[in-house]
């Protein structure tokens, strides 16, 4: 699914919104990630904080009834050039650090972790242990053969 410009223009202002409501200025006294869910079928885009408070919400009209397997995945690869993107004002919202924008289904079950603003580090992508079972599977089975 390739978003189109009014795909990629009511992101940026659900991003702004969602800025707003954390402005830079304030002290950073406030710990909280940023839940991100999307809908497949009303298209909805919608913020919530960690007590599950929503933040702001918009549809997306290109999302409405999607029923492409891929769906999920799109959009968190989209969601992700997105907030690089705003990298500017993303990593400089009034929460305290680290915080991160977490992609959630309609059950609100995490399906990606999207971005980490951690002072200096931002953490951008997929699964940061992905492959790792395999990894650890392999050096166990290179120790254990070597006895």
């Amino acid at each position: 699914m390739k978003p189109t410009e009014q795909t990629q223009q009511q992101t940026e202002r659900f991003l702004k919104k969602v800025a707003q409501k954390f402005p830079a200025d304030e002290e950073a006294g406030l710990m909280t990630d940023i839940h991100i869910r999307v809908s497949q079928d009303s298209g909805d885009l919608m913020a919530f904080d960690d007590d599950d408070k929503e933040i702001t919400r918009c549809v997306v009209d290109q999302w409405i009834d999607n029923k492409d397997d891929k769906f999920y995945r799109d959009v968190a690869n989209f969601l992700r050039l997105e907030l690089m993107r705003m990298k500017e004002m993303v990593d400089n919202f009034g929460i305290m650090k680290p915080y991160s924008f977490v992609l959630e289904n309609d059950d609100k079950e995490n399906i990606a972790e999207l971005y980490v603003a951690d002072g200096d580090t931002i953490i951008i992508g997929g699964d940061l242990m992905q492959g790792l079972d395999e990894e650890l599977n392999s050096f166990l089975k290179v120790l254990l053969d070597e006895e």
